[in-house]
């Protein structure tokens, strides 16, 4: 493989960080917050590749406890990440980013279908690369698509956004006392079944020795901020 140009790292988005204050859906104003956020980290001339979740707009595994076939169930869940990556890609390219859509599976009409040396050319050429539809395969998260494509990637970091700004116990938001940890490793997260990733994602990253960031999406810039430790957060590792 060749040789990085810089310094790598992957961005791990929820579907629900596209959503702003709805309860479903895109709102197209917070997109483009996000894609800012991103120029931001941008800037600090790294390579940047992005995996985005499904979930405000389906969830395979909801549906597959209400009854549905959970096969066919991701395959929706896929696709709705699918809709996600060209939402972001029409706002980060509306401020000038150029990116390429990869999808795990083809969808030749709409983006480029995800091949790895592929993918790292176009990071060595300046280019965002969005990883669209998973791991292409049902049963797997997309925080699992996330940990696999950054081994595959070569990637320094796992960046991963959530509601909350860093890893805890318990959900904050249910618990005042909930206890956050700064720091963790790899077989501590996994022992205490904490639920910020899946055990797959966490294996994935422990295997390959990448660390994980967990830190608030909400926060300003926090893209910029964590990058140069000016935002508190937590690390897997």
């Amino acid at each position: 493989m060749a040789k990085k140009n810089k310094e790598r790292i992957l961005i791990k988005l929820s579907g629900e960080s596209l959503m702003g204050k709805g309860k479903y859906g895109i709102e197209l104003s917070t997109v483009d917050k996000l894609s800012k956020n991103i120029q931001s980290l941008r800037k600090e001339n790294l390579e940047i590749c992005i995996v985005i979740g499904g979930g405000n707009i389906f969830r395979g595994l909801a549906a597959s406890a209400k009854g549905m076939d959970r096969a066919n169930a991701d395959y929706m869940g896929m696709l709705a990440t699918v809709m996600n990556s060209l939402a972001l890609q029409n706002s980060l390219e509306k401020i000038g980013l150029d990116t390429r859509v990869m999808s795990a599976f083809p969808i030749q009409s709409v983006c480029e279908t995800y091949i790895r040396r592929r993918a790292i050319r176009h990071m060595q050429k300046n280019r965002i690369v969005i990883c669209a539809a998973g791991t292409g395969n049902p049963y797997f998260s997309t925080d699992t698509a996330a940990a696999l494509r950054a081994a595959e990637l070569d990637c320094s970091y796992i960046y991963k956004a959530t509601q909350v700004d860093g890893i805890y116990d318990k959900d904050p938001k249910k618990f005042r006392k909930a206890k956050k940890y700064p720091s963790i490793s790899y077989t501590t997260y996994l022992s205490k079944n904490l639920a910020v990733m899946d055990s797959a994602a966490i294996s994935i990253a422990r295997e390959n020795r990448i660390p994980i960031r967990i830190f608030s999406i909400l926060e300003k810039n926090c893209l910029k901020k964590v990058y140069n430790n000016e935002l508190k957060f937590s690390e897997i590792r």
